[in-house]
């Protein structure tokens, strides 16, 4: 009775499973299923669990599903030691004319160390980071040491979103990679011999790819990569396009009121302004919205050419029209105004003439590549400016500090520089060539 028993019992379970959709990735006994690439990092079946440990001399190693994936919800649990950096590759490729077989493409990160990115999104090989966890900071206690952590990775079409012990981590919106394998990564160490020997565990591997429905969205930051498009969650989190691609009905030139008839231009849903070549007849000007704002949030792409100046202002009404606080957008390599000012406060992405950005040269794209660029306006005064993901400048607005930073400027003359509680959002005309796409506004 007790054998009979048993057997119903195991084919109730295994008929749960099926109608539930979920395929295990791992047997428990060995690696099929499962190729390793690039690096020579060890990978062993131990007490039913992989186990992945450092090799020194060798570089970032890869054990890949042999089958390819496109939607689908990912489940692993994972064990990793202090320091040891790793991630989950998905919709990864390996392909022989990308940098002879370097896999590269979507990886969900796994970070013991005192960054604490843990279930942040990377592109390995490839754009590098896209979601750090500067962008959800909450997130960053997700991972435990010392015990299993649950990793979810949800990928239904541009939709990517992870989550860390059940907390939810990352929402990436992009459709560059659409399909691909999923891999444990053993990061390279180097020749660090010191390192060699670190491990990290991975068990009750399996993915679900029918039936599938987004898990219960969560009000965190959505960093969207998708030219001009505005995602469900965005669109309940408040926000709306200022550029569709097409239209500039939401823009007009500071000083006339009417859209330029010269000097901008929309194509390729992109909205350009265009060198003049300093010749006043080929000059469109800056243009604002005509619509004002009080606290916002403002996210857009730019794109700077070789020598380049232009910028994002804001905080514009109690001066005049193009007189207010400014997002700096500058080639810093090739454009002298990089060097001028204090302290390096008119590079890009400064607060201009007043707080010098505080941005790592590798989340710093140059001239002919997009960059993520947010301002961030809150109701308290409080206002930060983001480059591709990372805070790089914070400040609020009629602090003592702020005025005395004001006091030392460019703006000294203007009472209450930048202290407009309403204003439009400006786009600069300094005569040359720069490129903008998936303006995109909230109220705070």
């Amino acid at each position: 009775m007790s054998i009979l028993f048993l057997t119903i019992s195991l084919s109730l379970v295994t008929n749960v499973n099926a109608q539930d959709g979920w395929v295990n990735l791992f047997n428990g006994e060995n690696l099929d299923g499962w190729i390793q690439r690039n690096g020579e990092a060890k990978y062993e079946v131990v007490d039913g669990v992989i186990v992945g440990t450092t090799v020194a001399g060798t570089p970032n190693s890869f054990l890949c599903t042999e089958k390819n994936y496109s939607d689908f919800v990912f489940e692993v649990e994972l064990l990793v030691e202090p320091n040891m950096n790793s991630g989950i590759q998905f919709r990864s490729l390996s392909v022989p004319e990308y940098n002879n077989g370097r896999v590269h493409g979507y990886q969900c990160e796994v970070d013991p160390s005192e960054r604490a990115w843990s279930g942040g999104i990377y592109d390995e090989a490839r754009r590098g980071w896209l979601y750090p966890l500067d962008l959800n900071p909450d997130a960053r206690k997700a991972l435990k040491m010392g015990q299993w952590n649950k990793y979810r990775i949800e990928c239904i079409g541009n939709s990517i979103r992870t989550w860390l012990n059940d907390i939810p981590v990352a929402h990436v919106i992009d459709d560059m990679t659409a399909e691909g394998f999923i891999a444990l990564q053993v990061h390279g160490i180097g020749n660090n011999k010191e390192k060699e020997g670190e491990q990290i565990k991975w068990r009750n591997i399996r993915i679900k790819t029918e039936n599938l429905e987004p898990a219960i969205y969560a009000d965190i930051h959505v960093e969207n990569l998708v030219a001009n498009d505005l995602s469900e969650l965005e669109r309940k989190q408040g926000f709306r396009l200022l550029f569709d691609g097409e239209s500039t009905n939401n823009w007009q030139n500071a000083k006339t009121g009417e859209f330029p008839e010269k000097g901008w231009q929309v194509e390729d849903g992109i909205l350009s302004v265009l060198s003049s070549q300093n010749d006043p007849g080929k000059k469109g000007g800056d243009i604002i919205t005509k619509e004002e704002f009080g606290p916002f949030e403002f996210k857009f792409d730019f794109m700077y050419t070789e020598g380049a100046n232009s910028g994002v202002k804001y905080g514009i009404g109690n001066n005049g029209p193009g007189i207010g606080l400014e997002y700096q957008i500058l080639d810093d390599e090739k454009h002298p105004d990089a060097k001028q000012g204090v302290v390096g406060n008119r590079t890009m992405s400064s607060l201009y003439d007043l707080i010098p950005s505080n941005k790592e040269r590798r989340f710093s794209n140059g001239p002919n590549e997009w960059n993520r660029g947010r301002i961030v306006v809150f109701p308290d005064g409080k206002v930060q400016h983001w480059l591709n993901g990372r805070k790089v400048v914070e400040y609020t607005r009629g602090s003592n500090i702020y005025k005395a930073l004001v006091a030392r400027s460019k703006y000294a003359g203007f009472e209450g520089f930048g202290m407009a509680e309403k204003g439009p959002v400006l786009l600069q005309d300094h005569n040359d060539t720069v490129h903008f796409r998936s303006l995109k506004i909230r109220n705070l």
